[in-house]
């Protein structure tokens, strides 16, 4: 009985706990549910007459009468949306393979290799997470301008293979819970560096190196400064960039507004719950000594 009683009470607990984030969660919701219900509103709805305006509000009001589903038809014909998500997941897949891998490489110099300085190094390393990016907007801007690379999408992903300061921190931390003695066994049978970090270190990453896409997938896709900066050709534009163009042009139309951002939202939304398993494991792995 005793024990039964002790069960009950942490599903209690449980069930406590459930509903206090629940409740929580609502206030970061309730934009994107009014996003997507006024998606699917007619005009007249979204903007009420002045005597329907006074009406006080009430919950229904939040749902549309009759669901308009002809607004996506309508909001993907105003513009090549299609180009723009192609251009975006060009630019997704690249930056995600280049910040990744070239990320583990230096993570896993920092954590497994001896070398003069490495601790010097990796200092100045993660310092240079402390600067803003508009501090190195004008170098950077000005070196690819002289390479004559302006108005092209390689500003957007070379700096992508060079690495990131936080994943570079990140996965060096989880290097350092793998046992050393799998590195030696390794060394033992004749494998080098370059063998050990490709078959042994990235397959045991994976939840780390998960993490480090997902993060890099989310800065890419959601990137409006990067395109606005050295993109100045409509055929190039991504899906950040074509959205703000939408809404320069088309500010009255808040149906086929909201339609184009519910469709923008949905790849994140879906990408997040597909890995979610995989980014929580990696961040909870991350930083505990083997």
């Amino acid at each position: 009985m005793k024990n039964r009683s002790i069960l009950s009470l942490s599903r209690r607990q449980r069930l406590a706990t459930h509903i206090v984030l629940l409740l929580l969660c609502i206030p970061f919701l309730m934009p994107i549910f009014w996003m997507a219900t006024t998606s699917l509103k007619s005009n007249a709805e979204i903007f009420p007459q002045e005597d329907e305006a006074t009406v006080a509000f009430n919950f229904h009001t939040l749902f549309p009468k009759d669901a308009q589903w002809q607004n996506y038809e309508k909001a993907m014909q105003t513009g090549p949306f299609v180009l723009y998500l192609r251009n975006s997941l060009l630019l997704c897949t690249l930056n995600v393979a280049g910040a990744v891998f070239s990320s583990a490489m230096v993570a896993y110099g920092f954590a497994r290799m001896k070398f003069p300085g490495k601790e010097t190094l990796f200092i100045i390393l993660i310092s240079t997470m402390a600067l803003p990016r508009h501090v190195t907007m004008i170098p950077v801007f000005t070196i690819f301008k002289m390479l004559g690379l302006y108005g092209t999408l390689l500003p957007l992903i070379v700096p992508a293979f060079f690495g990131n300061p936080f994943f570079i921190f990140l996965l060096r931390q989880f290097f350092q819970t793998i046992p050393n003695d799998l590195c030696e066994a390794a060394k033992l049978d004749g494998a080098g560096e370059f063998r050990i970090f490709t078959r042994i270190m990235l397959p045991l990453a994976k939840p780390a190196l998960a993490t480090c896409a997902l993060f890099q997938f989310l800065a890419t896709w959601n990137d409006f400064f990067g395109p606005l900066l050295y993109i100045n050709n409509p055929s190039q534009y991504t899906v950040a960039y074509g959205l703000q163009q939408f809404m320069g042009t088309h500010d009255s139309e808040w149906a086929q507004l909201m339609a184009v951002a519910t469709l923008f939202t949905l790849p994140v939304v879906l990408l997040f719950f597909r890995a979610q398993n995989v980014f929580i494991q990696g961040i909870s792995t991350t930083g505990e000594k083997g």
